[in-house]
C-alpha cells in the first residue's frame, strides 16, 4: 500500500464501525422534554430558513394517539408519545419516517373523573423521556413506567402517590423525568418532594431533604454552579433547587411563586437561572455564587410583576437565544414577546391571530411559533427589534376529540429535518430540509 492511499483507507475502515454521528456530526435526535438539553433548541440540521406560501410539504398524518396533551422524544428512527385510549394510559412508539405504528403499551389505567380537574382535558401530558434502550413515561395519574424502546416491553413502573406519597396536582402531573446517570429524577411532591430512583428498576436511591412543596408542572432540570451541582424546579413557592449529592436545598427565589400552577421549565446558563410563570407570577432573573455550607447564594437580578407588563408565559415555555428571552406572555391579551436576559427589559410585543396562548421551540436560527387556537405554525428569524415572519403554515385539520376548556398545548419539535406537531390524536410531520 502507497502511503498517500493509507488515509482515505482508514477512513473507510472507520466508516464501516462507526456510527455516523462520529463521522458526520452530532445526532439530530430530540430524546426528552425540550429537546437534548431540555432548553428548548433542536440539535443542529439543515432546516428551511424561509417557507413557502402555505408553510413546508405535509409528510405524514397519524390519527390514532388518544387523549392527551403528551410531546414527542424522537431518537433515531422512533418517534415516542403517549395518550389516552379505551381507559388506558398508553406509550406509543411510531416510525418518524413514514408515521407507521410500530408499538403501543399500556401503562396504567386512566385517572378517575375526580382525580383532578379535567375540563381542559385529560389524558397523559408529560414527554417520555428515552435513554439508550429504555424510555421513561409518567402518566396524568402519577404512574412511572420504564419501558424498553425496542418493542414496548414493561421493565418496572412505581405510582408517584401511592408508593411515594405524593399527590395528583389540580391538572393532573405533567412533568416530564429527568434521566441523570443511574437515577430517575421526578417530583412525587410533599415530604418526598423530589426523588432519584434507579433507573434499572424504579427502587428510590436519592431524595431530598426537608423540603415539603406540592408537585407542580415544571419539569427537573439539572445545572452547575461554582462546583455545586443541583436539580432546579418551580412549585408554588417558586424556584427551588436542590443538592444533587445529598439531596438538601441549594437554594430558592420567591420571584414566580403563586397559589394557582407553575408550569414553564426554569432556564439555567452560567451563573444565573431564569424562571417566568403566569397567574399574575411574571418572570425573574438570579445570579447564583457560593455561599455557606454548601448552598448558593442568591442575588436577585430583576423580579418582573404582572404589572409590570413583562413575561408571563403560561405553559408553552421561553427560549434564550443570543441574550434575548422569546416566548408567549399574557399581557395585552396575549402576544408573542422578546425580553432581554440581562436586564428584562421587553424589547417587543406582537400579536399573530386568535392566539390565547402559544409554545415555542428554536432550531437552526429560527423560532418555531405555535399557536394554541387556530393551529398556525409561525416561522421567525430572532431578533431584538420585531417578529421577523418567514413562512407560516396552519394544521390541515384539528381534531374532533372534546378539549373541553382547552386548546392545543402539545410544543412543536424538531428532530431529523422534520417538525412534529400534535392535536390530540392527530400527530403532522412537515418536511423542513433545505
Amino acid at each position: 500500500m502507497k502511503t498517500n492511499d493509507r488515509l482515505p483507507m482508514m477512513v473507510k475502515i472507520l466508516c464501516l464501525f462507526l456510527p455516523a454521528t462520529s463521522l458526520f456530526g452530532q445526532s439530530t435526535d430530540w430524546p426528552q422534554w425540550r429537546g437534548p438539553h431540555r432548553d428548548g433548541k433542536a440539535a443542529e440540521q439543515a432546516l428551511l430558513q424561509e417557507w413557502p406560501e402555505g408553510g413546508p410539504k405535509l409528510k405524514w398524518t397519524f390519527r390514532d394517539c388518544g387523549v392527551g396533551y403528551s410531546g414527542f422524544s424522537i431518537v433515531g428512527d422512533q418517534l415516542f408519545t403517549m395518550g389516552l385510549e379505551e381507559g388506558q394510559c398508553y406509550v406509543i412508539a411510531l416510525k418518524p419516517s413514514d408515521g407507521s405504528e410500530l408499538w403501543r403499551t399500556p401503562i396504567g389505567p386512566a385517572a378517575k373523573e375526580d382525580a383532578y380537574l379535567m375540563g381542559w382535558g385529560g389524558g397523559p401530558r408529560s414527554t417520555p423521556t428515552v435513554d439508550g434502550d429504555h424510555l421513561y413515561a409518567l402518566s396524568d395519574a402519577g404512574v412511572l413506567a420504564c419501558l424498553k424502546t425496542a418493542d414496548g416491553e414493561l421493565v418496572w413502573k412505581v405510582s408517584l402517590v401511592d408508593d411515594f406519597g405524593g399527590s395528583i396536582p389540580k391538572w393532573g402531573y405533567s412533568e416530564s423525568a429527568l434521566i441523570d446517570g443511574d437515577r430517575v429524577i421526578v417530583t412525587p411532591g410533599g415530604k418526598n418532594f423530589m426523588i432519584g430512583l434507579d433507573k434499572r428498576t424504579g427502587k428510590q436511591i436519592w431524595g431530598s431533604e426537608g423540603i415539603e412543596a406540592k408537585a407542580q408542572y415544571a419539569s427537573v432540570i439539572k445545572h452547575t454552579v461554582d462546583g455545586i451541582t443541583f436539580y432546579v424546579t418551580a412549585s408554588n413557592p417558586g424556584l427551588i433547587a436542590v443538592d444533587a449529592t445529598s439531596g438538601k436545598q441549594v437554594f430558592a427565589d420567591t420571584g414566580t411563586a403563586n397559589g394557582v400552577a407553575v408550569i414553564p421549565t426554569p432556564i439555567a446558563t452560567g451563573d444565573f437561572v431564569y424562571h417566568t410563570s403566569a397567574y399574575d407570577a411574571g418572570n425573574t432573573l438570579v445570579k447564583l455564587a457560593k455561599g455557606d455550607s454548601g448552598t448558593l447564594a442568591v442575588e436577585p437580578v430583576y423580579s418582573l410583576s404582572k404589572e409590570s407588563k413583562s413575561m408571563e408565559n403560561h405553559h408553552g415555555g421561553v427560549v434564550l437565544v443570543d441574550g434575548v428571552i422569546y416566548g408567549f406572555t399574557k399581557t395585552n391579551r396575549g402576544n408573542w414577546m422578546a425580553q432581554d436576559f440581562q436586564t428584562g427589559d421587553t424589547l417587543w410585543m406582537e400579536s399573530v391571530g386568535k392566539t390565547r396562548s402559544g409554545s415555542i421551540a428554536y432550531a437552526d436560527g429560527r423560532l418555531y411559533c405555535y399557536g394554541d387556537q387556530d393551529g398556525s405554525v409561525v416561522l421567525a428569524e430572532p431578533s431584538r427589534n420585531g417578529l421577523v415572519v418567514k413562512g407560516k403554515l396552519v394544521l390541515p385539520e384539528q381534531t374532533d376529540i372534546d378539549r373541553g376548556k382547552g386548546a392545543i398545548w402539545a410544543h412543536p419539535v424538531i428532530a431529523g429535518n422534520t417538525l412534529f406537531l400534535r392535536d390530540q390524536d392527530l400527530v403532522f410531520a412537515f418536511d423542513l430540509k433545505r
